[in-house]
């Protein structure tokens, strides 16, 4: 195996990339590498993703603004790692096939002229490798496939399949382990749980684990399924401490922190608020520690009921029902209609003491697609009650300081990117030409609608295979229009990544509403980092010791 090479990916991420070796050796070698740094504790580090060639290594820019200190840190562990063995666990995964466990069984068998028994037969033979974990929590691309059973995904993608299918995607297959759209042939469904917040680690598979099918009877798996069914109506939650109701959700609302660091490596982004930057501020204006759990909106804020005496603060967006950047006392009993965006895109609310939900992977952030954190791991609806924490009280900040920290974003808007090194001239009209922000865009990424960009200049999207990806990350799918990923973006991305937003300007992407002007201006990795610091400076400078303004509502 020879020496990886390291090289920065936008502002906020460095690359490992192995150029040999079989793919066995390659995934063991990216997963012995990715656990040396692990075990390094390199402080500015705050996630590794193994991947098929790759390793991916993310750090916070404002303490690793010494790029070339961090990349010798870890050449020097992807060095001792060389001499790790990196053999991964072998593990059986019980599978159901066909029926109404399988709804795609059939359409496989005709496309390869086999009969059910020979698809079962090819797919239970090989011990599969995980290449890589990604799409959703727990998902294992597996490497194996046996050639006759290699299919093309389905023309349409279904909005819902169910946890546990076992799925054919071109050469490669998987289980899913949460219900998702998916595109995936659909040839049977195993009871196996693949990610499980209760479990360390959450993640059953890792990458360079192996995996071989076992086939089961149908009986067994309904029964198993089941049962699961059965205990999840048994539970029941223990009533929320007194705190606030929501009487209307508005858009999108959920409770959000700053996210779950160091949980991509088993498939798990980052979430938290989009604008956080806003939710730090917000935060600080009614006491809280900055990282506290608060309610994010999107261009419709909620109707909220206080069942007793709080301070709370907007920041992100200027919404009508409540002033922005200023801490407001509420009375118990007060409705609060926090109403519609007067500018920006996103609100966050902050009440003194945090919403005081449960963490799960140490955040409070709701990821939908996982139903994980936040209350329940969904969007809030009429009728749920919040519990508050008690307040801090004492710490606060300068609302006229924190309102300048996160200005709207202006008409246009610049956003600052840093090209990835793939990307050819052929990107010369991403320069050249205004593009807008889509109605389709949500917390997983900003869609832009304009001129479609050429296929040339760009990297081959034929011979592209699925790699880690981080928010940030500008990818170009096949109809020419950037997406831009934001928070809740998956872990693992199968479309050419063409730049990086600098991770300081990823607060204006937050509040882009549908059809904002956007132009993209090439930046350097200094003045990026130099942004970055500038934007945690400021932060801090807001803060003003012991008190917290209050006004009457």
């Amino acid at each position: 195996m020879s020496l990886p090479a390291l090289g920065p990916v936008g502002d906020s991420a460095v690359e490992i990339v192995l150029s040999s070796g079989t793919p066995p050796e390659m995934i063991a070698a990216a997963r012995a590498i990715a656990d040396a740094i692990d075990a390094a504790g390199h402080p500015e580090v705050i996630d590794v993703v193994p991947a098929i060639d790759r390793v991916l290594v993310v750090y916070d820019p404002v303490r690793g603004g010494d790029l070339g200190g961090l990349q010798d840190r870890l050449a020097a562990s992807a060095a001792t790692a060389r001499r790790c063995d990196a053999h991964g666990t072998r593990h059986e995964i019980p599978v159901c096939y066909g029926g109404p466990h399988g709804p795609d069984l059939e359409e496989v068998c005709t496309l390869h002229a086999l009969d059910r028994h020979d698809v079962v037969r090819l797919h239970t033979a090989p011990e599969y490798l995980v290449q890589a974990i990604g799409f959703v929590p727990g998902f294992a691309y597996l490497h194996g496939l046996p050639e006759p059973l290699v299919t093309p995904r389905r023309t349409t993608p279904r909005a819902r399949v169910a946890a546990g299918s076992v799925g054919i995607g071109g050469a490669q297959t998987g289980v899913y382990p949460f219900a998702t759209p998916g595109g995936w042939n659909v040839i049977g469904r195993s009871p196996a749980v693949l990610f499980d917040v209760a479990r360390r680690p959450a993640a059953r598979l890792r990458a360079g684990d192996s995996v071989r099918f076992v086939a089961i009877d149908a009986g067994d798996c309904a029964a198993e399924f089941a049962r699961r069914e059965t205990a999840a109506a048994g539970f029941a939650a223990p009533a929320p401490a007194p705190g606030l109701i929501v009487a209307d959700a508005g858009l999108w609302t959920s409770i959000q922190d700053l996210g779950r660091p160091g949980q991509r490596a088993a498939g798990l982004p980052l979430s938290g608020a989009v604008d956080a930057p806003a939710l730090r501020l917000a935060n600080l204006l009614v006491g809280n520690h900055e990282a506290a759990a608060g309610i994010e909106f999107t261009l419709v804020g909620p109707t909220l009921v206080f069942e007793r005496d709080a301070v709370v603060a907007v920041a992100g967006g200027e919404f009508t029902g409540l002033p922005r950047g200023r801490p407001v006392r509420i009375g118990a009993g007060t409705e609060l209609a926090l109403g519609q965006a007067r500018s920006g895109c996103r609100g966050v609310l902050a009440v003194a003491g945090g919403i005081a939900v449960p963490r799960v992977l140490g955040s409070a952030s709701t990821y939908e697609p996982a139903a994980l954190g936040g209350l329940s791991g969904r969007r809030l609806a009429a009728g749920d009650r919040l519990p508050v924490g008690d307040p801090r009280h004492g710490v606060g900040i300068d609302p006229v300081v924190a309102a300048a920290v996160v200005p709207d974003p202006p008409h246009p808007c610049t956003l600052r990117i840093i090209p990835a090194a793939e990307a050819g001239p052929g990107l010369d009209a991403l320069w050249r030409h205004a593009w807008r922000t889509s109605a389709r865009s949500d917390r997983m990424g900003v869609r832009f609608d304009g001129q479609p960009l050429p296929p040339h200049g760009v990297p081959d999207r034929g011979r592209f295979v699925s790699r880690p990806v981080l928010p940030g990350a500008v990818q170009l799918p096949p109809d020419g229009r950037p997406i831009l990923l934001l928070a809740d973006a998956q872990t693992m991305g199968g479309y050419p990544v063409i730049g990086h937003v600098v991770a300081a300007d990823l607060r204006l992407a937050a509040q882009l509403r549908p059809g904002h002007e956007v132009r993209w201006r090439r930046s350097t990795l200094e003045e990026a980092h130099a942004a970055a610091r500038a934007l945690a400076a400021a932060i801090a400078g807001a803060s003003c010791g012991d008190r917290v303004a209050r006004s009457e509502a």
